[in-house]
């Protein structure tokens, strides 16, 4: 089970209950793949809720790797979620909200 005062979120991929969670070595490749000089202008960029395929696929893989599965970013693009594109999108609301807000919700 998902502790999300750790920043750890369950979501359903692949048709698999999997744990996500963005450590600080999650956030450091997430830093890397988006330019971003600090977690700060990490979390800046996605306030906004805009949100590419392509980052999709890096944070859900980040949390993926950070809650300590092998899964590479091209396994994570052929994973399939319920509720199409709006259901990548909440994963990835719901890790970020889990990672930044300390875990209040």
């Amino acid at each position: 089970m998902a502790n999300r005062q750790r920043g750890e979120i369950e979501a359903v991929l692949g048709g698999e209950k999997r744990t996500l969670v963005l450590t600080l070595g999650a956030l450091a490749e997430l830093e890397h793949a988006f330019g971003g000089e600090d977690m700060l202008a990490l979390a800046s960029r996605f306030e906004t809720g805009r949100i590419s395929a392509r980052d999709a696929i890096r944070v859900i893989g980040a949390g993926l790797r950070g809650a300590g599965q092998e899964v590479s970013d091209e396994e994570v693009a052929g994973m399939s979620c319920e509720g199409g594109a709006a259901g990548y999108v909440a994963i990835v609301a719901d890790l970020l909200t889990a990672t930044f807000s300390g875990g209040e919700t």
